[in-house]
């Protein structure tokens, strides 16, 4: 298990209808504050503000094609113009089992990466790939 200790910030919330708003720095838009969004807030953050990855080189929810199938992959970091590390978030109370290992590694089918990193805000795990192996991660690795 990686240990996470998320930097602070001021994160923009609004209310509006009833519902609480997230304003994405990423995306410069208002997003719908559910609790998976605030994870994925929260491990942005960690990404740009403690590990210093770039941020112009990080990718949020965009989707890909798994044969015929569409999904939407949640975080995923570039480097050296290839996909380099993708990031599955779930909510606090959803507990990281093999379904959602394998969700990601589904993922990774289409995009290659060097790293799996699957995060539900309290508990996350990552693998490193490197020729058919993996190895458990004890820290998300530097960008440099």
């Amino acid at each position: 298990m990686i240990k996470i200790n998320y930097p602070a910030y001021d994160f923009r919330i609004k209310k509006e209808a009833a519902k609480e708003w997230i304003f994405d720095d990423f995306r410069k838009q208002w997003l719908r504050l559910t609790p998976e969004e605030w994870v994925r807030q929260n491990i942005l953050q960690y990404l740009v503000q403690v590990k210093q990855y770039p941020s112009s080189l990080i990718a949020i929810e965009k989707e890909i094609a798994l044969g015929e199938l569409r999904k939407r992959f949640d975080i995923l970091v570039y480097k050296d113009s290839k996909p380099w590390m993708v990031i599955e978030c779930k909510e606090m109370n959803i507990p990281l089992t093999e379904s959602v290992l394998k969700q990601i590694l589904n993922y990774n089918i289409t995009m290659q990466t060097d790293f799996l990193v699957i995060n539900n805000g309290i508990v996350t795990y990552g693998f490193a790939l490197s020729n058919g192996h993996s190895a458990k991660l004890s820290q998300l690795p530097d960008f440099n």
